[in-house]
């Protein structure tokens, strides 16, 4: 299914149902009086989360949701059915704000639904006008509209950390590496095109979900590529992992020259975004012996004046990735008990 991540519907309550106008008549009861019952309820529209959906495409083909009318009152002071609520099922994640206004409405991380669209209210029959000087009345009054409104959804998958870099600096490869994520890997910018999510777990009640965005390239905020419509999906991550090519390439392509263009395009995102714990992790170690990859580390950490955690591991073959994955989990952890 393609992955989609923005959508917008429109949902309805359903309509409360009339009242009723009757009167008793029956034979030998020649004074029965007014009997005419309430009508239903109009149906509400919630929203609840799936934790089984990962995107908002089924959302292309169906726009409109709406609940279930109420059923008018009967005689012999029937009361109509209420009309069924409407649950809609949307991805762990999902914002919701008013498309008219923007107002937020909810954040759909948990098991709750949101009320979206409130159903109408029933119509009242003319058994409850009746009154000692309104023996016989003949009003009653119509089920009233269910609320009905536009809605932005926008999902942002719920991950604990996120990767960041360039493309092909090898952050799915690290997924691939730590999870059971199956991301594509190839060799050529852009083999991923879309979110990916993995859960690493260490040990029995010890696990997180890290997140792989498209890379980013030089002018990415203003458009360039494909990362900088997918950052919003790393709002919600506690840590940021900068994953950079430790081979020495041309001035341009510099580790340091690197990590500065991809943290420049991060601020002009968001400065929240930016702002977030960051750590360095220099990857492709494998291509070097190991004097010559601390010689590498240290030219790229003192060229940058880097003063946070940095790493340095091969996704390739798995070199550093546990004591990684470790520093990752105790952080978490840590960062859990003391909120």
């Amino acid at each position: 299914m393609k992955f989609v991540d923005e959508a917008e519907i429109t949902v309805t309550g359903g309509r409360g149902g009339n009242g009723c106008l009757s009167f008793r008549r029956e034979k030998y009861i020649p004074k029965g009086g007014p009997d005419g019952g309430d009508g239903g309820h109009g149906g509400s529209v919630y929203l609840v989360a799936s934790p089984g959906l990962n995107t908002l495409a089924d959302f292309r083909y169906t726009r409109h949701f709406k609940a279930a009318n109420g059923r008018p009152g009967a005689g012999k002071n029937r009361t109509g059915a209420g009309g069924d609520d409407l649950y809609v099922t949307v991805p762990a994640g999902t914002l919701v704000s008013d498309a008219d206004t923007d107002e937020p409405i909810g954040d759909l991380t948990g098991d709750t639904p949101l009320l979206v669209a409130a159903g109408g209210r029933r119509g009242i029959g003319n058994a409850r006008f009746k009154s000692s000087v309104n023996r016989a009345p003949q009003q009653t009054t119509p089920g009233q509209p269910g609320d009905e409104r536009r809605l932005n959804l926008e999902l942002q998958v719920l991950a604990d950390v996120g990767l960041l870099g360039l493309p092909n600096a090898g952050k799915s490869t690290l997924l691939r590496a730590v999870s059971e994520a199956r991301p594509k890997v190839a060799d050529y910018p852009f083999t991923t095109l879309h979110p990916q999510l993995g859960v690493i777990r260490l040990d029995a009640g010890r696990s997180f979900v890290m997140a792989d965005i498209p890379g980013l390239i030089e002018g990415a905020a203003s458009g360039v590529g494909l990362g900088i419509q997918f950052l919003r999906h790393l709002r919600r991550t506690g840590l940021l992992l900068h994953i950079v090519d430790i081979r020495p390439f041309e001035p341009e392509l510099d580790p340091a020259t690197a990590v500065r263009q991809v943290a420049g395009e991060l601020g002009k995102f968001s400065d929240a975004l930016a702002d977030k714990p960051r750590w360095l992790v220099l990857n492709k170690a494998d291509l070097f012996a190991s004097p010559e990859q601390a010689s590498r580390r240290n030219e790229i950490v003192a060229e940058l004046g880097w003063q946070g955690p940095v790493f340095t591991i091969s996704a390739l073959n798995g070199s550093g990735c546990t004591e990684l994955t470790a520093a990752i989990m105790n952080y978490l952890e840590q960062r859990s008990d003391a909120a």
